[in-house]
């Protein structure tokens, strides 16, 4: 087995999608479209247990409108390669397999150098060293923190500055929920890994987006990688009425529903911007995100039936 196949097997092991009965992903194509307050406000509208993920861990912000008691903080450390000299016989193994390009031995100096940043923490090395002389230390990349608030078990994450390993930390976080009935999940921005990641295992994706040329660039791919990993989606307009049908017609399009319209408003903005979820203030909007669940949940149960 070479280091890719074993990164890949790595990877699979730890998928980290929990067990629950349903899971709901809110994703966008691109950030500011509104997708943390769409989350965050059908959290709030559901009078259920759940558990709330936070997976935008470059910079997360659900816990300003959920409000979560915190009692658990802890590292989060990628495994690392350690070199025992009095094993290694420096044949190169280590650095054949490396898939990316982490470790290098020099049989001339009899040295083994270990480029910490760029590991993954797959294992390839450690699993395949012929003489077992590699050891795995755990190098900090971030923190992950776990509260409650009412029936909404709150789990997120933060990157320290300057990491990039934001797959392995969504994993990680992913992977503490072992058993849930409804897992609602703000997921990164984008449509690259971290964000294919978040939503792995969905029953349902909504997407957020905004009624402009950006909004529906972003959207259609979104969509595309939606529709490729086979999860059924809704589309939420976010700022309705501040441009065009363009949206709209794409969804008319493709027979993607459009689960709600949320008007361009300045109060909704003002109470946004002080931490206050508007769901909480005027029961109109919890009711058109009880609606939402609503839908969502009749849009799965056709497509089971």
């Amino acid at each position: 087995m070479d280091g890719a196949a074993v990164a890949d097997e790595a990877a699979g092991a730890e998928a980290g999608v929990p067990d629950s009965e349903m899971k709901i992903s809110v994703a966008s194509g691109k950030g500011g479209t509104g997708k943390t307050f769409v989350s965050t406000s059908l959290a709030l509208s559901i009078d259920k247990e759940l558990v709330f993920l936070d997976l935008d861990v470059e910079e997360p912000n659900a816990h300003i409108f959920i409000k979560p008691e915190f009692h658990e903080e802890n590292d989060v450390g990628i495994p690392v390669p350690r070199v025992d000299y009095e094993r290694c016989d420096f044949c190169g193994v280590c650095q054949e397999v490396c898939a990316y390009n982490a470790i290098f031995a020099f049989p001339n100096t009899r040295k083994v150098v270990v480029f910490d940043e760029l590991c993954k923490g797959c294992g390839a090395c450690i699993v395949l060293c012929p003489q077992k002389a590699l050891y795995e230390v755990p190098r900090p990349v971030g923190k992950m923190r776990h509260g409650r608030n009412g029936k909404i078990e709150f789990y997120d994450g933060k990157l320290n500055t300057g990491e990039i390993n934001t797959t392995y930390m969504i994993t990680h976080i992913q992977k503490q929920v072992k058993e849930a009935n409804l897992v609602i999940v703000d997921s990164p921005p984008g449509t690259s890994c971290p964000m294919i990641q978040a939503i792995k295992g969905s029953d349902f994706v909504i997407l957020v987006t905004e009624p402009t040329p950006f909004g529906l660039f972003d959207l259609s791919l979104a969509y595309e990688v939606v529709k490729k990993m086979g999860i059924p989606a809704g589309i939420v307009i976010n700022r309705y009425g501040i441009g065009d049908d363009r949206v709209e017609k794409f969804a008319e399009e493709r027979k993607i529903p459009i689960l709600l319209k949320i008007p361009f408003s300045k109060e909704i903005a003002r109470y946004y911007s002080e931490g206050i979820p508007i769901v909480q203030v005027e029961e109109r909007w919890k009711e058109e995100f009880r609606s939402v669940f609503e839908k969502v949940n009749q849009i799965l149960e056709g497509k089971n039936a």
